[in-house]
């Protein structure tokens, strides 16, 4: 019998202290030569909000790490969907940067991640298999891909899919680009399912672009010239990776809705990945152009930007825990309705999901 690949189950970890804009006031801007910034920093942050929508982000506290979010929102996941978590085949974790400890938050990736979570969740079932992946910000959504295959092929019946991650940690203070970045932690249950019905997860494809795409998206040294070379910091050419998923996404997106004959007048959800709220709209219009502006198409284009930031993996899996539970003001979705997942970054990579509720 055809086997359907279903979410059972959603959960998601914010953590509580909330970073305001005017937090970084006092922050030291430096352009890349380690000169003082030419802007004031109320200038820089007005600029930045009016461009990515964010006013707020959430920092993790000192002692908690990116495998503890990641196990309280798949505790979430789990409890949501009602299952026993000794029955999980696999827990796949996507990430970047692994646990960044004290001192110096240096990354931390032995153990794996996923491993951690598994040893925190306290599931014995050793037939659980545990591991990472790391993909940029598209990682959490390959992962949903992988667990697919898995499920389709029988391999597996349930399996739990986490995004975590605290890239606060990771940033450098002295960038402007670090006003944008968040940590958190989101999670799904999938679990396949014998089933002839036309729905769950109906299409997936991945692109990866990397020849002078490679460096859109990289490690490297902080502004603040003065600091050691070794301290190493997430760089990011902003302009060519809003080109890149404003070239890329719509044409994946199109294609996947042709792919899984979408009915245009059904509700789509369309959940990209909450880089910034300027990058998202651009990336729909451009679908809508592609489209041909079908007065027909149902858009229902839901956002967390402006509350959580860009935490990377996780941006998809908390959007989508939240629209489960009725957090947002969107109605939630009914059966019948249609999600469409997409995420773009470091590789470069980029990705879709069609799912049909």
């Amino acid at each position: 019998m055809k086997k359907t690949v279903r979410i059972i189950g959603t959960g998601s970890y914010l953590p509580e202290d909330i970073i305001d804009n005017a937090y970084f006031r006092s922050a030291q801007f430096l352009l890349k030569d380690g000169s003082i910034h030419p802007k004031s920093n109320d200038e820089i942050i007005t600029k930045l909000e009016s461009i990515s929508g964010i006013k707020e982000r959430r920092y993790a506290p000192k002692g908690i790490n990116t495998s503890d979010l990641a196990a309280i929102a798949g505790k979430r996941a789990i409890e949501n969907a009602g299952i026993d978590p000794e029955s999980l085949d696999y827990i796949i974790l996507a990430h970047n940067w692994g646990d960044l400890v004290l001192p110096g938050y240096e990354s931390h990736l032995v153990p794996n991640i996923a491993a951690k979570v598994k040893h925190k969740l306290q599931i014995k079932n050793p037939a659980c298999v545990a591991y990472d992946v790391l993909f940029g910000c598209p990682g959490w959504l390959q992962c949903m891909i992988q667990a697919s295959y898995y499920l389709k092929s029988g391999d597996a019946r349930n399996i739990l899919v986490i995004g975590a991650e605290t890239i606060s940690r990771i940033v450098d203070p002295h960038d402007m680009d670090s006003m944008l970045f968040s940590d958190g932690a989101g999670a799904t249950v999938l679990q396949g399912q014998p089933d002839e019905a036309d729905r769950g997860i109906v299409y997936h494809k991945t692109i990866s672009n990397c020849m002078e795409e490679i460096d859109f998206l990289k490690m490297g040294p902080s502004n603040n010239t003065e600091i050691s070379e070794h301290d190493v910091r997430l760089k990011m050419d902003g302009k060519k990776v809003f080109k890149y998923g404003y070239q890329e996404i719509p044409p994946l997106i199109m294609e996947g809705i042709q792919a899984a004959q979408i009915d245009p007048a059904a509700r789509i959800y369309v959940l990209i990945h909450q880089a910034n709220s300027k990058m998202v709209m651009a990336i729909v219009e451009r679908f809508r152009e592609l489209y041909g502006r079908d007065p027909e198409l149902n858009l229902i284009v839901p956002d967390i930007i402006e509350k959580m930031g860009n935490n990377s993996v996780a941006t998809i899996p908390v959007l989508l825990n939240q629209l489960n539970r009725g957090e947002l003001a969107h109605e939630t979705p009914q059966p019948g309705d249609v999600l469409i997942l997409s995420s773009v970054g470091a590789g470069m990579h980029a990705n879709v999901v069609v799912y049909k509720v």
